[in-house]
C-alpha cells in the first residue's frame, strides 16, 4: 500500500527525483557489474530476472563470487520441501563469517587496510587485516575468560565505532550469537531485546557524540541490565571519557 504523502516512508520512491547517479568509474568498480559479467548478464534487469527465476542458482553464485569460505560445503542451496513459507538455505553447510571477513585475507593482504572509521568529533581509526584479526582474537579470548561460549547470546549496544565491528566478529569467532541493539534505544527497549535473547553479557560504551553534544550511554545500559536478569556482566568501550 502506498501513501499519498511523498514524505511518508511508504511513499512510491520511484516517483521521486534522483539526486545522484553513479559515475562510469563507480559502475566499473561495482560488485553487481562484475557479478553480471561473470555470468554473461549485461544489465541489472537481467541479473534480477535470472535471480527471480532461479534463486538457488543466484545465491550459490553470489557466495562463490564473494569468496565465502565453507568449512563444510552445503549439500543443497535451497530446500522448499516444507513449502515456500519455510525455506531452508544451504542445508548441511558449515561456515564462520569471520573466516570470510578476516582470516582468508591474512596470507595475501595482512597489511592492507580492512577498516577505516571516523567519528563525529573527527577522531579516526584505521586497522589492517592483521590488526583487525589481533583485536578480534583479543576480545574473543576476553569473552571466553568471562565464560561466554558457543551459543551464548551477547548484546551489542554500541554506537558506530570500530569496536562495534570488532565485537560482532569476536562473537562469531567463538560461536556466540550477537544481539544488535540500536544505540538510540532507551533502557526498556534495550532490555526487551536482552530478555528476548536471554543475553548473558552486554557490550556498551561510556557515551557517544551526536550533533555536537555528548550522549551518556553507560547509565542507560546499566538500567537495561537491571531489567534483564540474565545479563551477568557489562563490558564498556571508552569513547567519551564519561564517568562510569
Amino acid at each position: 500500500m502506498m501513501s499519498d504523502s511523498a514524505g511518508s516512508p511508504s511513499a512510491d520512491l520511484t516517483a521521486q527525483p534522483v539526486v545522484w547517479h553513479p559515475t562510469e568509474a563507480h559502475l566499473q568498480r561495482s560488485r553487481a557489474l562484475a557479478f553480471g559479467r561473470d555470468h554473461g548478464l549485461a544489465t541489472w534487469d537481467e541479473i534480477r530476472a535470472r535471480a527471480n527465476a532461479d534463486p538457488a542458482w543466484f545465491w550459490e553464485a553470489v557466495c562463490d563470487h564473494l569468496g565465502i569460505v565453507w568449512t563444510k560445503r552445503f549439500e543443497r542451496v535451497l530446500d522448499l520441501s516444507n513449502g515456500p513459507a519455510w525455506p531452508e538455505w544451504f542445508t548441511g553447510g558449515r561456515m564462520n563469517y569471520v573466516t570470510s571477513a578476516v582470516d582468508r585475507h591474512l596470507p595475501t593482504r595482512a597489511n592492507e587496510r580492512a577498516l577505516l572509521w571516523e567519528g563525529e568529533d573527527g577522531a579516526t581509526r584505521s586497522l589492517t587485516y592483521l590488526e583487525l584479526s589481533s583485536e578480534v582474537n583479543r576480545l574473543a579470548n576476553g569473552l571466553r575468560s568471562l565464560g561466554i561460549a558457543k551459543g551464548d547470546r551477547v548484546g551489542i549496544y554500541l554506537p558506530m565505532l570500530a569496536e562495534t565491528a570488532i565485537a560482532t566478529l569476536a562473537c562469531g569467532r567463538i560461536g556466540a550469537v550477537f544481539i544488535p541493539i540500536f544505540s538510540g534505544y532507551g533502557a526498556e527497549a534495550a532490555a526487551t531485546r536482552l530478555n528476548d535473547a536471554g543475553a548473558r553479557l552486554l557490550i556498551t560504551a561510556d557515551g557517544f557524540y551526536r550533533r555536537g553534544r555528548t550522549v551518556p550511554m553507560k547509565a542507560t545500559a546499566d538500567d537495561a541490565a537491571a531489567l534483564a536478569p540474565t545479563v551477568e556482566r557489562v563490558i564498556v568501550v571508552r569513547r567519551t571519557g564519561e564517568d562510569v
